[in-house]
């Protein structure tokens, strides 16, 4: 072959690859085509709080890292994409995680989330009064993977009673509410801010609280696959940091009087009414990381899953959890 044609060639190859290579970078900056986008799984609930405040004040792109958020509708459907690699970090439930650890599904708890913050909410008419009263009635769950059901599950058993006593539908909780109002349920257990939704429609009343159910209980952490920690060690990290930055300013403004600004930075379609919003947000605490209290609060909650027949044996801490 001709040298000069030779030499054109090679020239247009270099062209091509520099070009190539320029235009996947554009898409990565514009956040398509990109291979390092994190995917977080989450709940639509005030429990993720610090997802949505760290997302919203951009605390992720200042380190750099690129992120898409996923919404599921209970705990057990986000465990479920977590296990098939489709997400990569996960806001959820303490009960779903352990169902899935259990399972073999590889993830390991990154940090703590929040505590608490569910109830069991019943309409005025179902003639419900107390937890002898539920015998019979139709109650909906966000599902049966879900710490709401684990729950109820618990507080049906400390007052004689079985989830087979109920009538019990898995339901998708926005949907909750209307269901109730519609008088096509007698009642709902599930997180906030929907508690205090319903408690605010006409007609409706708290049956039971989560933390009178079961005070301190662990509720939402946060959960990494171990692909994911493994192959990207310094985000993860960086993940739990900003995860208790965004937790901090949470309770720096609940504690300050300034819930409104916490209020502001969640979802629109979270927030129905910013005064109700702000009281929920008040009414369970958050919290970060994997301390000693923690991690005996979750032994002793794996215990009461083993009693009531949801786990078959408690999970050891060293296959559960992953710390920086």
């Amino acid at each position: 072959m001709n040298k000069k044609i030779t030499f054109v060639l090679v020239l247009a190859l270099a062209a091509f690859l520099v070009m190539g290579a320029a235009s996947a970078g554009f898409l990565d900056f514009l956040g398509g085509g990109s291979d390092d986008t994190v995917k977080i799984g989450y709940l639509p609930s005030d429990h993720d709080a610090a997802l949505f405040v760290a997302d919203a004040q951009g605390k992720y792109a200042e380190k750099n890292i690129t992120t898409e958020l996923v919404q599921f509708n209970n705990g057990g459907d986000l465990m479920t994409a977590m296990a098939s690699g489709e997400v990569d970090i996960g806001y959820v439930g303490i009960a779903p995680v352990l169902s899935s650890v259990e399972k073999g599904v590889p993830v390991k708890v990154i940090s703590s989330a929040q505590t608490e913050g569910s109830g069991i909410v019943v309409t005025e008419e179902s003639g419900i009064n107390s937890a002898a009263d539920l015998k019979g009635k139709s109650i909906a769950t966000p599902g049966e993977a879900s710490i709401q059901y684990v729950l109820l599950s618990y507080y049906l058993k400390e007052n004689g009673l079985s989830t087979s006593d109920l009538n019990i539908s898995a339901m998708k909780v926005p949907s909750m509410n209307d269901a109730l109002k519609t008088k096509q349920i007698d009642g709902i257990i599930t997180f906030q801010p929907y508690v205090s939704i319903a408690e605010n429609q006409s007609g409706n009343k708290v049956l039971a609280d989560s933390f009178e159910i079961l005070p301190d209980h662990p509720c939402c952490v946060v959960v990494a696959s171990d692909d994911f920690i493994k192959n990207h060690e310094n985000t993860t990290k960086d993940i739990i940091a900003i995860h208790k930055e965004a937790t901090d300013f949470i309770n720096d403004n609940i504690m300050n009087g300034s819930s409104d600004a916490v209020v502001k930075l969640l979802p629109k379609d979270i927030v129905s009414d910013e005064e109700l919003e702000a009281l929920s947000l008040e009414s369970f605490p958050f919290i970060s990381g994997i301390d000693k209290d923690f991690k005996s609060d979750v032994d002793e909650f794996q215990k009461l899953e083993v009693d009531i027949g949801i786990l078959n044996s408690t999970i050891p801490q060293d296959k559960l959890y992953w710390e920086a």
